[in-house]
């Protein structure tokens, strides 16, 4: 009862006016910072940080968290529209819901994704009311051995899901890990690669490669098929006769993979660093692992822009938990907005919820309302961009490369990091035409890193043994698992392949 009290305590707080008023304009705030290409929720945060100064703590801190996770609503819009993710946790986006809109399903792939980062959203708020004294325990239980091992799980299960190109995902593996060792050498300080550049000593960042790979590519590829020479093409389908609403059978399709989805991106979520990219990406790999018809993923399956948006959303509330509960934040978001709580004499940690429970409880509750909020928003605006998909190829393209372009400078003010986009762009042309796996390149830049020092940090406290990885119970879940889905996925994926069709009739052989 003590714990419905309490929330009943934070939706009195979070429902006055005035914090109202805060929390929709973070949530219109979040939608834009995430629709722009490679800008993210950590720097709009940080940019919008000091504008709350002098504002009520509760209320700004209300505005902050919209911020953060309305930028996941925003994100996908031009991952589904444009295959340009806002930022890198709608990556995963951009799979499926690029070719759902070239199949001129645009407005129903924006609809679900918009009731998929709702039902995420929601979940991990409820999560984080029932749950967060037991997640915050696992999650301080998580050590280097977990972190290593969880990264080699999600590239092991991304090269599985790959299937008969497997060799061409390694590949692509091995090309990201190379590109993840650029830099510093934290052990030795020794320089990697850098060939004398000082923009380089600190590594290749994500987000000018995912822009590259994942924006660019796809317009080269298309200037590659001569949709540049068409006078009135756009990069996608669209007419009056397209639907809005998603069909009967997409709800269908989808009504279990929001609700998995969302489970393992709050856990996801939890762990401090692992973030909402690698949830939506592992939310991706489970999804077509289950799936009865795999070999439509990436091609237009519902359940693979779904899953993932559930996921990216309920992680991004799953990283709440070690801020609120710890004081230790989960992302560099919620990095951001634990310098916000100090700013206002805030120490979150163990004992906020007692010292001070209506700022507690009031910023969880506004996240319910902020979720609903979130949901109309994107519903009723959804019209607009869908518009967007009418505007002709010669006219979108252009203004896609000066929105990369700016969306890439602006993260760090790097001329070297918006050549290497351009760059990312070329490869990824090359790896589409060819059959490579960008999405493979992608998550291992971002695990290769995390990989390496956590396997030093590892090997520094066990002093060289690689035993313990089989002395720890953590350790030897994620191993036990990671066997799993190396022995289940590819039989998984032997007895759910459908009947060869007939390429010219369509039906069964």
């Amino acid at each position: 009862m003590d714990l419905f009290a309490d929330l009943w305590m934070g939706f009195s707080v979070a429902v006055s006016p005035i914090n109202i008023a805060y929390l929709l304009i973070g949530a219109m705030v979040g939608m834009i910072v995430g629709i722009i290409p490679g800008f993210g929720p950590s720097a709009g945060l940080a940019i919008l940080l000091p504008i709350t100064f002098g504002m009520d703590p509760i209320g700004a801190v209300m505005m902050l968290a919209a911020i953060y996770y309305g930028s996941m609503y925003g994100g996908t819009i031009t991952s589904i529209l444009l295959n340009t993710p806002g930022e890198s946790a709608t990556v995963a986006s951009t799979f499926d819901g690029f070719p759902l809109a070239q199949q001129g399903r645009a407005g129903p792939a924006l609809v679900m994704q918009a009731v998929a980062s709702f039902v995420g959203g929601t979940i991990g708020v409820i999560m984080i009311t029932l749950l967060a004294p037991a997640f915050s325990q696992v999650a301080r239980n998580f050590g280097p051995p977990e972190y290593f091992l969880l990264a080699i799980m999600g590239l092991l299960t991304l090269v599985v899901m790959i299937g008969a190109n497997w060799r061409y995902g390694l590949i692509s593996v091995l090309i990201g890990f190379a590109l993840g060792t650029v830099g510093v050498d934290l052990e030795t300080g020794q320089g990697r690669f850098t060939f004398g550049s000082a923009e380089l000593i600190g590594g290749i960042d994500f987000i000018p490669i995912a822009i590259g790979l994942f924006g660019l590519g796809e317009l080269y590829y298309a200037f590659y098929q001569g949709l540049h020479a068409s006078g009135s093409g756009s990069i996608v389908q669209y007419s009056k006769q397209s639907r809005f609403w998603p069909e009967a059978r997409d709800w269908v399709e989808t009504r279990v993979t929001m609700f998995r989805a969302s489970l393992l991106g709050f856990v996801v979520g939890v762990i401090p660093g692992a973030g909402a990219t690698i949830a939506s990406l592992m939310a991706y790999s489970v999804e077509r692992s289950v799936s009865k018809t795999p070999e439509k993923f990436g091609k237009g399956a519902m359940a693979g822009l779904v899953g993932p948006e559930s996921a990216n959303n309920a992680a991004s509330s799953g990283a709440m938990i070690p801020l609120l509960t710890l004081g230790i934040p989960g992302s560099a978001s919620t990095a951001v907005l634990l310098a916000a709580f100090l700013l206002w004499g805030l120490r979150p940690g163990p004992l906020l919820m007692e010292q001070n429970p209506e700022f507690a409880w009031g910023l969880i509750a506004s996240m319910y309302l902020g979720n609903m909020a979130l949901l109309a928003i994107n519903i009723f605006a959804i019209p607009l961009f869908v518009w967007l998909v009418k505007i002709p190829y010669r006219v979108l393209a252009p203004a896609v490369v000066v929105v990369c372009t700016i969306g890439t400078f602006s993260v760090h003010g790097s001329i070297t990091e918006t050549w290497l986009m351009f760059v990312a762009g070329i490869v990824g042309f090359f790896m589409r035409l060819f059959g490579y796996s960008p999405a493979a390149l992608v998550l291992a830049l971002v695990l290769g890193p995390l990989a390496e020092e956590a396997l030093r940090q590892t090997l520094t406290i066990s002093r060289g043994s690689f035993w313990i990885f089989l002395e720890r119970p953590g350790s030897l879940w994620i191993i036990a698992i990671t066997i799993g889905i190396l022995l289940l996925v590819p039989l998984m994926q032997r007895l759910g392949r459908p009947p060869k069709l007939d390429a010219a009739s369509g039906e069964e052989d």
